[in-house]
């Protein structure tokens, strides 16, 4: 394994960092108070390459590997994080489809998705009931005469109401449970597909979250994506991807509040030196510089495993449950070194914390992480 990146990784890092502090960071403050959804940042970022990092260059992405999608994560979401959960998701979509999709699928959808002309994608798993516990899920898809119909509902679904294809997982052999879920691809605004509400989140404002109504929606029978049955291992495998997007969306979160804190400490003074020179918020510097470096190797990790071919699923969830874990106590740590003025919209930590915090919770809660890890130690043990 690699610890610095490769010359191919540090151009996507570069570009990306330069589009993120040119463009999105300036933008940042306005977005969450408007909640804009970045449309626009969007389709420049689709034209840089940022929407398909790890797709084959003949179906239009980068091919740059799970590391470089890593790093772009981590800039994009320094910079603004609201941008970077619809980056993060559309290329999970891209990704599913050029690893199940058929040949005919694959060059229908993916291009279309790295290019922009989708705008984004969205990954519709979660239900009202039905969260974590994916296999209890109770949408349905029917067969017809002429594909499948859809009935159910869809809840916490990021992008649901912008994007141009979104995957979706439905139940084809009720009561059998996780071996009778499917998974389709369903193109928005779809006949029958029924967008709710927008929700109004803590956090991540510019990133829009719908629920989704299935009233009957006809698919053809190409919309089926893998084999019929076989959908919950497709959640689980992207799933497992995107958890280490998500843990690099939250390093880069924590890095803005780091960055903020060490000029602030530099330059607020008491007792006639600047506190950064104070043992206290030195020693909270320390351990803040400290949990971002092991989060970031712990991303990395899981990050090169994926792109090596290895098994990386618990290499993800030690990953994710870490990195998102200290980055909240690192956003919490930065706002009590700016004091007072952490606490309220003039500096950008107070935005930190709050969007900071859903990187516990979305593809796969902090408690999902430790079953994973725990039954997979339980089985093989701990690495010496």
């Amino acid at each position: 394994m690699r610890f610095e990146p490769t010359e191919e990784q540090a151009l996507v890092e570069r570009t990306t960092r330069d589009y993120a502090q040119r463009v999105l960071a300036g933008r940042a403050a306005e977005r969450d108070r408007s909640g804009e959804f970045p449309a626009r940042e969007l389709g420049e970022l689709a034209a840089l390459g940022l929407l398909g990092i790890n797709v084959p260059e003949e179906l239009g992405g980068g091919a740059a590997g799970a590391v470089a999608y890593a790093l772009a994560m981590e800039e994009l979401s320094r910079a603004d994080p609201s941008v970077s959960v619809a980056v993060s998701v559309t290329n999970m979509v891209a990704e599913l489809v050029v690893r199940f999709g058929s040949e005919a699928q694959r060059r229908e959808h993916v291009p279309r998705l790295v290019g922009g002309e989708y705008l984004c994608g969205a990954f519709a798993l979660s239900e009202p009931h039905s969260g974590s516990d994916a296999a209890a899920m109770s949408t349905t898809a029917t067969r017809t005469a002429r594909g499948w119909r859809l009935r159910g509902s869809k809840q916490w679904i990021t992008s649901g109401d912008r994007a141009g294809l979104m995957v979706v997982w439905a139940t084809t052999r009720p009561g059998t449970g996780a071996k009778g879920i499917s998974a389709f691809l369903v193109r928005g605004g779809s006949p029958g597909l029924v967008v709710s509400r927008r929700e109004e989140k803590m956090g991540l404002h510019g990133s829009s979250t719908v629920g989704l109504t299935f009233d009957d929606c006809e698919l053809g029978e190409d919309a089926l994506l893998g084999e019929e049955g076989g959908g919950f291992k497709l959640a689980m495998i992207a799933l497992d991807g995107g958890r280490i997007g998500i843990a690099a969306q939250a390093l880069g979160i924590a890095r803005m509040a780091l960055d903020a804190a060490l000029a602030y400490a530099r330059e607020r003074t008491t007792f006639g030196a600047p506190i950064a020179q104070h043992q206290a918020i030195g020693n909270m510097l320390a351990d803040a510089a400290t949990w971002l470096d092991a989060g970031r190797l712990l991303v990395r990790r899981a990050a090169w495993r994926k792109q090596q071919g290895m098994p990386f699923s618990v290499e993800a969830s030690m990953a994710k449950v870490f990195a998102t874990e200290k980055a909240q106590a690192v956003c919490d740590l930065a706002l009590q070194i700016h004091g007072g003025i952490g606490y309220t919209r003039d500096v950008p930590i107070e935005r930190a914390c709050r969007d900071v915090r859903a990187t516990r919770i979305y593809e796969g809660t902090s408690e999902i992480q430790r079953i994973v890890i725990a039954r997979h130690i339980v089985r093989e043990g701990a690495r010496s």
